[in-house]
């Protein structure tokens, strides 16, 4: 087909005229969102979220303060480099022990303090153990006497004063201070009502050991015990051979032994356990339960994070 060249003069006459009217149908659309932006109160644009480092938050300070002190218990006499990362002003002092006489295992951070801005007091647990080779420096009665502290060790507690550096990073400003175990907290009270002995009788306890069975030692299918939408798999390998229940708590009030299963019905439970290992040791567990009812029975709805606090309600 021939296309004259009027018809093209006048497409391209189309097309030029209809690029310009985009063009200022634009302008109009961003004007006019500009006088309805200006027409509403001025607010202050929210700052981005970001994913802070771990060293910013107490795991990051506690974290240090765990590295500083299992390098400290086991530094000597010419390994005071190994501490003038952690405590810049090491470079000035010398150690006197023998290097690796002690080592430092299970460490900790038990207890965060601020002490100021940018400034924390950090309190490691570690248990220390002497090195054969120093153990080999003793007097046999000095051996015989504290061999078996030695093999086990001894639960330490070391304070660590922590300063924030450029770059979210910290630095310890003084050596570690060996200090006392930090006092216990107060009891903790949950919001469960008097516990009851588990009853084979009882069918939701039961649907609980059968499941328990099969999560912690393997025994039977697990899927059978859970409610829709539910997925949980079974602990692998198995730690335990046998479990049973010993007691549970209801959630804001007293336990009820066969309690109707209505469609839809929820229930919270704290659940002890004994489960025995297989060294024939019995082990107690302890777990937040969340059933809930379907076809007139109990199903496990989820393995709660935590039991509920009193203090929670």
């Amino acid at each position: 087909m021939t296309v004259s060249s009027g018809a093209l003069a006048n497409l391209s006459t189309v097309m030029r005229w209809g690029a310009w009217s985009l063009l200022l149908l634009g302008v109009l659309m961003s004007a006019a969102a500009h006088l309805r932006l200006s027409s509403q109160p001025p607010r202050t644009a929210p700052t981005p979220a970001q994913a802070a480092p771990a060293s910013a938050g107490a795991v990051g300070r506690g974290g240090f303060a765990v590295l500083y002190v299992a390098a400290y218990v086991e530094a000597g006499r010419g390994t005071e480099a190994s501490l003038a990362r952690f405590f810049p002003n090491m470079r000035n002092i010398s150690l006197e022990a023998k290097p690796g006489a002690q080592h430092a295992d299970q460490l900790a951070a038990v207890q965060v303090k601020d002490v100021s801005d940018g400034y924390w007091s950090v309190t490691v647990a570690a248990r220390i153990t002497a090195s054969p080779s120093a153990r080999d420096d003793e007097s046999d009665k000095e051996q015989a006497k504290e061999k078996e502290e030695d093999e086990t060790g001894v639960l330490r507690y070391f304070q660590v004063p922590l300063r924030s550096t450029d770059g979210d990073g910290f630095a310890a400003t003084t050596l570690p201070a060996e200090v006392g175990a930090p006092e216990a907290g107060d009891g903790i009270e949950l919001d469960y009502g008097t516990p009851v002995p588990g009853d084979d009788k009882d069918e939701t306890v039961t649907t609980i050991a059968r499941f328990f069975s099969a999560y912690l030692a393997g025994a039977g299918e697990l899927d059978r015990y859970l409610a829709p939408r539910t997925a949980l798999d079974p602990v692998s390998p198995a730690p335990y051979t046998q479990v049973e229940v010993a007691q549970l708590a209801e959630l804001n009030g007293d336990y009820r032994r066969n309690l109707p299963a209505s469609d839809g019905a929820r229930r919270q439970l704290l659940v002890d356990l004994w489960a025995a290992a297989p060294d024939r040791q019995l082990r107690p567990l302890t777990y937040a339960l969340t059933l809930t009812a379907r076809d007139g029975r109990w199903e496990i709805a989820a393995l709660n994070a935590a039991p509920v606090l009193t203090k929670e309600k």
